[in-house]
């Protein structure tokens, strides 16, 4: 029998990592703040777990979000979506250009970058398509480190997209 050889691809993603928010340009800070204070408001009674998010749109307005839970979970909206989706219904035309997240339990600090869970990707994946420019993601979590992914191919590198249907 011959032995097959499978080839193995290795796929990198690049980050930028700060140490803190003061270290970010002045922009992102305000940006990063509008995501903190939103997450504050984060209606989480079950998972104790508040994500706020906050857009820049390339007209310089912010849109923000924050994460809505339910009782029947599926039937919740993490702050990520709220936010892309709010701006997708309310500015259609006007471009994504920058987007802060920021998350924190009420039962430990979280003190590392966290990033947009998997359904959160793709749907900012859907968007950075349609408006065909990248969409930089700054992450981080209560305090700490932020990370800044340029795209979301950098948290996404193998995405579903429109040209597989």
């Amino acid at each position: 029998m011959k032995k097959q050889y499978v080839k193995k691809h290795k796929i990198e993603i690049n980050l930028e990592v700060y140490d803190s928010v003061s270290e970010l340009p002045q922009d992102i800070q305000k940006l990063m703040n509008k995501a903190q204070q939103a997450r504050e408001d984060a209606y989480a009674p079950y998972s104790r777990f508040k994500v706020g998010a906050a857009l820049t749109l390339h007209s310089g307005e912010i849109i923000i979000g924050n994460n809505q839970e339910n009782a029947a979970f599926p039937s919740g909206l993490c702050a990520e979506r709220v936010a892309i989706f709010h701006a997708g219904a309310t500015h259609p035309k006007t471009n994504i250009k920058v987007m802060a997240i920021t998350a924190r339990s009420l039962q430990r600090e979280l003190t590392s970058p966290i990033p947009p869970c998997g359904a959160c990707r793709q749907a900012i994946a859907e968007y950075e398509i349609k408006q065909e420019s990248p969409i930089a993601i700054y992450f981080m979590g209560e305090t700490g480190k932020v990370a800044k992914a340029a795209s979301i191919a950098d948290l996404l590198p193998l995405l579903f997209n429109k040209s597989y249907l």
